[in-house]
C-alpha cells in the first residue's frame, strides 16, 4: 500500500530536481510565494508543456490544480531543507543523477533538431521493413512445454483426438496464452522467434506441426488456424515512427562512437 501519492512531477515522468533546474534556468515571473520563496511561473509552464506532450489538456482547471500541487511541494521541500536533508549523501547523489539525466535528454533533443532525416532515407527504411515483415499474417495456437519428450507426447495425444485447447490449459507454460487455449494474436512471422516463425510459413491452414519446434522459451506444439494478407500502413502513416526509429539508431551509433573515443580509466 502507498501511504502517499506520487509527487506531481514524478507522476508526469519528470524528476522534480530536473524540472526545478530547468525552470530556474531563465528569469520568470512569480507564480506564487511560499514563506517568502518564489515559485516561478516557468515551472508551471514546463509541466503544462510536458503534460501536453502526453496528450493531456491545458485548461484553467488543470492549471489551478497544478499550481496548488506546486505550492504543496514547495512547502514540503522547505521542511526538508530545515531538517538538512539536502546535505544527505543519497540526496546529493540523486541531484547529480537528475542533472546528468537532464543533460543527456537536452543533448538528445538538440541532436534530433540538428539531424533531420530526409524522406529518401525514410523511404528506404520503409521498404526494408516491408520486406522484413512480409505480406501475410498468421493466426496460430501453441502449447509451450519444457522438454522435447513432453512436446512429442502432446503431438501424439492430439493426433489421437485430444482437444488442443484443453491440453494447452493443462500443460502450457506460456501464461499469456494458456488461459485462451494457446491462442496467439494475428501476427506476421517476424513477430515470433526463430524457428517458430519459419515453421509457421511452412504450414498449411489447419495443420498441426509433426515435430516440436524449439525456441529459447522451450518446445512448441503449433497448430496454424488461418492465414490472411497483412495490411501494412502507408509510408505517410508510418513516417513519424520511421523517423523515430532512424534517429534512435543514429543517436545510438553516435553515442557508441563517443564511447569509443572517450578515455575510460
Amino acid at each position: 500500500m502507498r501511504l502517499m501519492k506520487p509527487s506531481l512531477l514524478t507522476t508526469l515522468g519528470i524528476s522534480s530536481l530536473v524540472a526545478v533546474a530547468i525552470a530556474h534556468a531563465q528569469p520568470s515571473s512569480p507564480l506564487a510565494k511560499v514563506n517568502g520563496v518564489t515559485i516561478p511561473q516557468s515551472r508551471l509552464e514546463f509541466i503544462v508543456r510536458a503534460r501536453a506532450a502526453q496528450g493531456q489538456a491545458d485548461n484553467p482547471e488543470t492549471r489551478k490544480a497544478l499550481k496548488e500541487a506546486l505550492i504543496t511541494e514547495e512547502i514540503v521541500a522547505q521542511e526538508a531543507l530545515k531538517k538538512g536533508l539536502d546535505k544527505d549523501p543519497d540526496f546529493v547523489s540523486q541531484v547529480e543523477i537528475a542533472r546528468l539525466t537532464a543533460l543527456v535528454k537536452a543533448y538528445e533533443v538538440d541532436y534530433v533538431k540538428s539531424h533531420p532525416v530526409a524522406d529518401e532515407e525514410l523511404k528506404k527504411e520503409y521498404e526494408a521493413l516491408k520486406a522484413q515483415v512480409g505480406d501475410k499474417e498468421y493466426k496460430a495456437h501453441h502449447i509451450l512445454v519444457a522438454t522435447e519428450a513432453e512436446a512429442k507426447d502432446i503431438i501424439a495425444r492430439l493426433k489421437k483426438g485430444g482437444k488442443f485447447d484443453k491440453i494447452a490449459q493443462e500443460k502450457s507454460i506460456d501464461t499469456g496464452s494458456k488461459g485462451k487455449g494457446g491462442e496467439l494474436e494475428w501476427s506476421p512471422p517476424v513477430s515470433y522467434p526463430q524457428p517458430f516463425a519459419e515453421a509457421l510459413t511452412k504450414m498449411n491452414k489447419g495443420q498441426l506441426n509433426e515435430q516440436p519446434v524449439q525456441t529459447p522459451f522451450g518446445w512448441h506444439v503449433i497448430r496454424l488456424e488461418d492465414i490472411r494478407p497483412l495490411k501494412i500502413p502507408s509510408f505517410e502513416e508510418a513516417k513519424q515512427n520511421l523517423t523515430q526509429r532512424v534517429l534512435q539508431r543514429q543517436f545510438a551509433a553516435f553515442v557508441g562512437d563517443l564511447r569509443s573515443k572517450a578515455r575510460i580509466e
